[in-house]
């Protein structure tokens, strides 16, 4: 068992276009906020309107009730949202979760459209293509990746495409098995990247959009060091460029990638923190929409890691930290405006707003918070 069940999207679920620039901009984003439900307080999904000229959070409402929906997909449209259902058997079938679709009302509020089975064991990070035609998951106790077609009216098919993780790493107690953590597809639609903790590897696939299929890449993966424990993954803005943040020894690298051919290669590595301790573990890594900073964020020390990013290395260098209020940071997220960091407290029952040093990157507290119960991941959707 890992040390905290799942997340983790690095890079957002795939948001609805932002206006043109002589088009209206949004004054505020509804944010869903996906949860663990068993254990605590939580009925589902919630939902909560962040105003951008304050940074204030709306009084949190449930969007939908679901069971265990921590992590969330946005569709294209704007129409539908998606969450991984962990529990531990879906329609009699033991040890596979769900993945659930529902339709977005104009209230905001989720109506349930149907569920399929994840394929495999705690599914922990949801994401779809661009085209909103497919969701891809990952499932942490399975050990492996599910690809599950939408129709024109939101609802999910069956798995079209699966692929099971072999192996095992160094780390006895956490890694004598694969344990998928994140699927991230790049820009093009065309290469599927699954951070797996279990193998200490990002695992890199091709992508059919027409069968809806993952076959290994040539190359077919990049390793990490023995027992970083990769957990989520980003693409900088300009492609050229993606971060794992890995959860065992705390440390984000960044890697070069080739948009051709798929392939990764590791650059640099930077800690999260300057020593591990007993308890610590990162989440999340997020990128600026500017590209010009990177965030972490650490659990056990309970601080957002501030990186600044060279944009024509794609190399990062420290930049502080921040941990004002701050508890069990899990996925956290920064408005596509680049204007605001929210960040969702686990262990503290809330969701939290910094606003984001256009110049330093740096999270100053706007004391703006909403408490909601067991919070794990923050998709937005903007406002008319």
């Amino acid at each position: 068992m890992r040390l905290l069940l799942v997340t983790s999207f690095a890079v957002f679920a795939l948001l609805p276009l932002l206006p043109a620039a002589d088009d209206k901009k949004p004054e505020k984003f509804r944010v869903y906020v996906g949860t663990y439900t068993r254990g605590t307080r939580s009925e589902g999904i919630y939902r909560t309107d962040l105003d951008l000229a304050t940074g204030k959070l709306s009084p949190p409402v449930l969007a939908g009730k679901t069971v265990n929906p921590s992590f969330l997909a946005i569709h294209p449209t704007g129409k539908y949202l998606y969450s991984c259902g962990e529990i531990a058997d879906f329609e009699g079938k033991k040890n596979v979760g769900a993945i659930n679709a529902f339709a977005i009302n104009d209230s905001g509020d989720l109506t349930f459209l149907n569920a399929q089975s994840s394929e495999g064991a705690a599914p922990c990070h949801i994401v779809l293509d661009k085209a909103g035609k497919y969701a891809f998951c990952a499932n942490y106790g399975g050990g492996n990746v599910a690809v599950l077609p939408i129709g024109p009216d939101g609802k999910l098919d069956k798995a079209s495409g699966f692929v099971q993780h072999k192996g095992s790493s160094v780390n006895k107690a956490r890694q004598t098995a694969p344990h998928a953590h994140s699927i991230n597809l790049d820009a093009s639609n065309k290469f599927a990247f699954v951070a797996d903790l279990g193998l200490d590897k990002v695992l890199i696939y091709k992508f059919d959009p027409v069968k809806g299929t993952l076959t290994p890449n040539d190359p077919a993966e990049v390793a990490t060091a023995p027992g970083a424990g990769p957990r989520h993954f980003a693409f900088h803005p300009n492609g050229k460029y993606a971060y794992v943040i890995n959860e065992m020894n705390m440390t984000i690298n960044t890697l070069a990638y080739d948009p051709t051919t798929g392939k990764l290669e590791i650059l640099q590595t930077v800690p999260t923190k300057d020593k591990v301790e007993r308890g610590d573990s990162t989440a999340e890594v997020v990128v600026h929409p500017s590209g010009k900073f990177v965030y972490g964020s650490n659990r056990g020390d309970n601080r957002i890691a501030i990186f600044q990013c060279d944009e024509n290395t794609g190399k990062l260098t420290p930049a502080g930290h921040q941990g004002k209020d701050v508890k069990t940071p899990r996925n956290f997220a920064i408005d596509p405006t680049g204007t605001y960091c929210l960040v969702a407290n686990q262990d503290g029952h809330s969701v939290i707003v910094f606003r984001i040093d256009q110049k330093t990157g740096a999270l100053e507290p706007t004391d703006h918070k909403v408490e909601i119960p067991a919070p794990v991941c923050l998709r937005m959707l903007p406002l008319p």
